[in-house]
């Protein structure tokens, strides 16, 4: 059998354009990774996202947790996470499990994000707290990077996992103002942007916020320069710009591929805007290469 073939992702997609290329990497890397996963039934982004980066990542070894099970009570037009009403209770060993996991792979710079639990009534703030601490006392050298939802913006929820120390926190805006009520279930432009500010001011900035979108949905360019400004004055000093692509033809339809070299000019206007530390290229997704982005 050819591993490349084997190994080609399923996803939907109109044909790429030249400038995008998924990297298809097999090998004992990326069988290690599913192994650990399977065996600590842990969840990843990566796979339930169908992310397009999954095969390059595992090779390498390396992967982002998605905490809280793989059913979201939120069902966003451009995400592939499954949707359920009520998912399960909170899995009292996963903290654990992840810290394991994390151990085995011999993580540096440790990714942890979830689906949204608006059924809980912390929105899952305190399991993050709880594997953040897991990981810490596992891995006490390892950076930690948390991707959360929104906790309906409630400030004890956000501060429950602060006072847990991450290393960064990233909570993604996804789009710009004018799509965003289309695209997102139940999260708002504004409040995304509320909650990021609460982020930076309850540290006073000691905890980097990091944020980022997806283009190709059908913004303009323009209205993208609007929204990394509108990031910025929320307190964000870490960005992420990449480009969307359609998990299927019932998610929403995919506008343009936008070319490296705008991506590039973003990066730019970014970096001229206050950004610390950006990635803004076709492949690049906010957990993709996270540890290597605050390093450079």
């Amino acid at each position: 059998m050819d591993n490349n073939k084997s190994c080609k992702s399923k996803l939907h997609r109109p044909k790429l354009p030249p400038w995008i290329r998924v990297k298809v990497s097999c090998g004992e890397g990326r069988k290690e990774v599913a192994g650990i996963l399977k065996d600590l039934e842990l969840h990843t982004v990566c796979s339930s996202a169908q992310c397009p980066n999954l095969n390059e990542c595992w090779h390498r070894g390396t992967a982002t947790f998605m905490i809280l099970g793989d059913q979201c009570t939120r069902n966003c037009k451009f995400c592939a996470v499954n949707h359920q009403a009520t998912p399960t209770p909170p899995d009292p060993e996963e903290p654990e499990h992840v810290a394991e996991a994390a151990a085995r792979m011999k993580l540096k710079y440790v990714v942890i994000t979830s689906v949204t639990r608006d059924d809980l009534p912390d929105g899952g703030a305190g399991q993050f707290a709880a594997v953040i601490k897991a990981v810490h006392a596992r891995l006490p050298e390892a950076g930690i990077e948390v991707l959360t939802p929104d906790f309906n913006a409630d400030p004890e929820a956000l501060r429950t996992v602060l006072e847990a120390g991450p290393t960064v926190f990233n909570h993604n805006v996804e789009t710009v103002r004018r799509l965003a009520g289309d695209i997102r279930s139940k999260a708002t432009y504004d409040r995304s942007l509320r909650f990021l500010r609460m982020a930076y001011d309850m540290t006073g900035g000691k905890i980097p916020v990091k944020s980022g979108l997806m283009v190709g949905l059908g913004e303009t360019d323009e209205e993208v320069k609007e929204t990394l400004l509108d990031l910025r004055k929320s307190g964000v000093t870490i960005l992420t710009i990449g480009q969307y692509l359609p998990p299927s033809k019932k998610h929403w339809p995919l506008a343009r591929y936008v070319e490296p070299e705008k991506f590039e000019e973003w990066a730019e206007f970014a970096r001229n805007a206050g950004f610390e530390f950006v990635a803004s290229a076709p492949m690049v997704r906010s957990s993709y290469n996270a540890g290597e982005l605050i390093h450079t």
